[in-house]
């Protein structure tokens, strides 16, 4: 008897085992193991606003390198949760799946990304997720009310941490993902969180998967509060980042 075909949008054989493994690593229940395959069937559609949309990579680069922040203790304990630049919607939505107590706000300013992510919470039934579609310097309502802030991939760090500091409440924590380091833009970094009311906590390195280098997660701490002159307007962190 021939076998029935599979559906383009479901995983193959080869991610399903990828992702088997990491539902193994982090303890997931069947239901959240459930809601991640729905996630990865849903970035099979061509309209995904992301060039890695199937197989085994998929599950790398948006699975399992969203998963590894569950390593760190202040993303397990966060209740409110902020995902800056969500584009697509990870690190925030696997993270929405793995912690179903936490409350997780996606932010992104482009509107066709907004809409895919609020299809994506729809298909896999996702309720503590919501896309607010906005700018993260003009997101006044998000604004000391954060346990932590997440982004991944978005903009030089000193931006990153003008972007994040006034989301954060006082002890909230910062986790930005980052590839090979450099004492350079470390640097710079450093002088640019003790002018928002932040402390670097540690730089710890991580393997999402097996094949990854140079990875590793930059903890801030909001030891103190934002000056109120921050965030600056739309765009200025970009054009003259701080720390320089």
């Amino acid at each position: 008897m021939p076998q029935a075909a599979r559906d383009p949008g479901e995983p193959g054989e080869a991610a399903l085992t990828a992702l088997t493994a990491l539902f193994e690593r982090y303890g997931l229940a069947p239901d959240q193991r459930a809601q991640l395959a729905a996630l990865l069937e849903i970035l099979a559609d061509p309209r995904a606003p992301t060039a890695v949309r199937a197989g085994v990579r998929a599950v790398e680069v948006h699975v399992a390198d969203s998963l590894v922040a569950l390593e760190l203790e202040p993303v397990r304990s966060a209740g409110t949760i902020a995902d800056l630049g969500a584009g697509a919607g990870f690190p925030g939505l696997a993270l929405a799946v793995a912690l179903p107590g936490s409350e997780v706000r996606l932010v992104e300013s482009q509107a066709r990304k907004c809409a895919f992510m609020e299809a994506a919470i729809a298909s896999a039934g996702i309720g503590n997720a919501r896309v607010v579609c906005a700018r993260a310097e003009e997101w006044r309502d998000g604004e000391g009310a954060h346990d932590l802030v997440m982004v991944r991939a978005l903009a030089a760090q000193p931006v990153v941490l003008e972007y994040a500091a006034p989301l954060l409440r006082i002890g909230g924590t910062l986790v930005d993902w980052r590839g090979q380091r450099s004492a350079t833009q470390e640097h710079a970094a450093a002088r640019a969180a003790e002018e928002l009311g932040l402390r670097r906590l540690e730089v710890r390195s991580v393997v999402p998967f097996d094949a990854a280098l140079d990875l590793n997660m930059h903890l801030f701490v909001k030891a103190a509060e934002t000056p109120a002159r921050f965030p600056r307007r739309a765009g200025v962190a970009r054009k003259r980042p701080l720390g320089g």
